[in-house]
This record gives structure tokens, sequence and C-alpha cells, in this order.
């Protein structure tokens, strides 16, 4: 049997054609070592992954490389996410990473993303389940550490902006073992007192291990079976929890949430004084407008008013026979343009040039000589009369 001969390039081909097919290496985390790091111009970052055992080659292309949060260099511990493929010019298999964090957080942000995706599919992020946070709430509820700065601001802030809504606090756990379940408790809490209009559910800044609570399906839940508007306030504006990603309306800070979650007492007393003074002068303009009518009004004698009217009259009147005079001249005009035209295409201005117009007794006019016959007698009209003629 002949064997069966194939190209390095069909080789390499068949090869990446497997491992691009490979469920598994088509979406795998890596945990190693960078070493050989290597920042290419175009942005490209070329990177060897190493541990006990073995290295891997990889390359994170500019698109992807422009997501990362952080400076990767030689000799830190990675956890890179990609698809495993082959360099075909090469001959080499290697890692394409989209992904890359620095080892230690990894396995809490994979399951981060996990718990984003699974609730995301669910719908529990869709805008057209989040709702209204009221304009003018009666009371705020306030789900948080019942010490620290986060309770302190949103105070503060609620108290200067909106004095007379009432601020009911509920002291949660926010952070450890226990956080999450607490934070559900007092959610729970305000939807079965029904006591407040607005909720308020956050806390300070913190690592991704100190907001985890956050990150909680438990909590995700809660916030999404609120009947209660929810504001998440977690204190770290540049990244987002899933509490976040739930929450009817998501604030960066915990300061932001509380001037969210009502009006500004100066704005609005602002906002009427500008809305009664505009009301004030349109009221003065009416008026000013009215008061000058109604003096013109009393002005007016009833012979004055006659004598307007009487010039009103003779103003149209004399308008009258001017439009008249003006549509006589142009009907007098286009008539004699009519009886030029007329008369150049008489019969008689042909009679006057010397020619006549033989016709039979019957009237019809003779054409022909064919027509005429010896003793045949015939009317000749001329330009000045007729003439009985007999034909010789």
């Amino acid at each position: 049997m002949e064997p069966k001969i194939a190209t390095v390039s069909q080789i390499n081909g068949y090869v990446k054609k497997i491992l691009d097919h490979n469920i598994i290496l088509n979406n795998v985390w890596i945990k190693g070592e960078i070493s050989n790091f290597k920042r290419h111009y175009s942005g490209h970052l070329y990177i060897t992954l190493k541990d006990e055992g073995g290295v891997l080659k990889a390359v994170m292309f500019r698109s992807a490389a422009m997501t990362l949060a952080f400076e990767p260099n030689d000799g830190m511990k990675v956890l890179a996410r990609g698809r495993i493929s082959v360099y075909e010019a090469g001959g080499s298999y290697q890692l394409y990473i989209e992904e890359m964090i620095p080892d230690g957080v990894g396995e809490l942000y994979i399951a981060y993303e996990k718990l984003k995706k699974q609730l995301e599919d669910e719908g529990l992020f869709d805008a057209a389940h989040k709702k209204e946070i009221p304009r003018f709430p009666e009371r705020v509820g306030v789900v948080t550490a019942p010490t620290g700065a986060a309770v302190r601001d949103i105070i503060n802030v609620i108290t200067r902006r909106y004095p007379m809504a009432e601020i009911v606090i509920y002291p949660a756990q926010v952070q450890g073992v226990g956080a999450a379940e607490s934070i559900v408790k007092a959610i729970e809490y305000f939807n079965a007192s029904g006591e407040v209009d607005t909720l308020i559910v956050g806390r300070g800044g913190g690592s991704i291990e100190d907001l985890w609570a956050f990150n909680e399906e438990i909590t995700a839940r809660a916030i999404y079976a609120s009947k209660i508007p929810v504001i998440s306030a977690v204190g770290h504006e540049t990244d987002f929890t899933i509490a976040d990603f739930v929450a009817d309306l998501r604030a960066p800070t915990p300061s932001a949430a509380a001037e969210i979650s009502v009006p500004s007492v100066i704005e609005l007393r602002n906002r009427i004084n500008t809305d009664q003074n505009r009301i004030s002068q349109n009221i003065a303009k009416r008026i000013e407008s009215s008061r000058l009518l109604l003096k013109r009004f009393k002005m007016k004698t009833p012979k004055d008013r006659i004598d307007e009217y009487n010039l009103r009259i003779d103003s149209l009147v004399k308008s009258m026979d001017n439009c008249l005079k003006m549509k006589t001249m142009t009907l007098r005009r286009q008539f004699s343009e009519h009886a030029a035209k007329l008369d150049a295409l008489s019969p008689l201005q042909t009679l006057s040039r010397g020619y006549s117009i033989p016709t039979k007794e019957d009237g019809s006019v003779i054409r022909s000589a064919e027509e005429m016959q010896s003793g045949m007698e015939f009317t000749l009209r001329l330009k000045d009369g007729n003439k009985d003629c007999i034909v010789k």
C-alpha cells in the first residue's frame, strides 16, 4: 500500500482545525507566570506563560490588550483566558489571550463573570424591569453598615438637600461571612413593612473581596424582587458589582446615591421663584395690554367711531373703483388685441386687395372652373358689393 504524503502546510492546517473545533480549548483559563514579555510597536503583547512543568507561548492582540487594568511584567502570576490554536507559518501552537487578570483575585473574578452572564441571560439586567425612582420621596430606606463614612455621607446629603424626607436606616453587615444574607434580610424587611419610597443599598469602597457581598446571587435576586425602587451605592466609581447591574439605578458612590434619591430644596425654590417671576411678568403684560385697549375704547365717542367707519367705507369704495378701472382697461386692451387678430384673418381683408368670391344660387362657393358651365348664372362678391354674372 502506497503511503500518503502530506505537505508541512497541510499538516499544520489539519492540526489547527482539530484545535479550533475543540470546545474546551476554544475558551480556557490558564494559570501561569509571565516570562519573555514583549510589547510590539503595533500594540500586540507577546508572552510566554510558564510553571514548574512547562511553558506555553501566548499572544494578546492590541484590541484585547487595551482592556487590561494592569501592566504585565516578567515574573507576574496571572490568569489568562483565550483559545488554543496553531500558528501555521511557525508550526507551533499558542494561546490567543482575550482576557488577563493578576492571579490572586482570579477565582473571584471568574465566579463574578459566570454569575453575571447567568443573570444577564435570565433577564435580570433588562431595562424593561427597571422601576422609576420617586421624585419627592417621603421616606428613604438605607441598607448599609451603621458606622462609617458611607452612612454619614448619605445622612448629610439627604438632610442638606431635602430635609423634609425621613431617613430610615437598617444596620446591615456589608463585608465578610454572612454579609450577603444580612443585606437580603434588610431588603426583605423594607418590602414587607412598606414604610419607605426608595431604597439605597451600598457601602464605601474596597477590594473585590471587601465588596463581594454585592456580587452574591442572593443579593442580586433580592434587589430584583424588590417592589421598592433600589439605588445601588457601592463606593467604586470605575468598577461594577452585580448589584449595580440589577438595581433600578446605579450611583458611583453613597453620596451620589443620596443626591439621586431626593431633589434639592434650593433648586426647587429657585425654580419656583423663576416660575413665579415669569407668571407675574406675563400677567403684568396682559393687564397693561388690556388697559391700553380699554383706554383707546373709552377715548372714542359714538361720532368718532361713525366717522372712522365712514372713512373706512370711503377707502374701500376708492379701492373698489381703482380695481374696476384697472379691470376695464385690461379688458379693453384684450378686446382690441382680439379684434385686430380677427380683422387680419377676415375674408373682407382679402377682397380689399382685389380678390372676389363667386357663389352659386344656393350660396355655396365655386372653387373650380370645372364647376362652371356656359350660360350658368352666378353671383360675384366684390369688396363693395355683389354682381350677378353669367358664364360665356
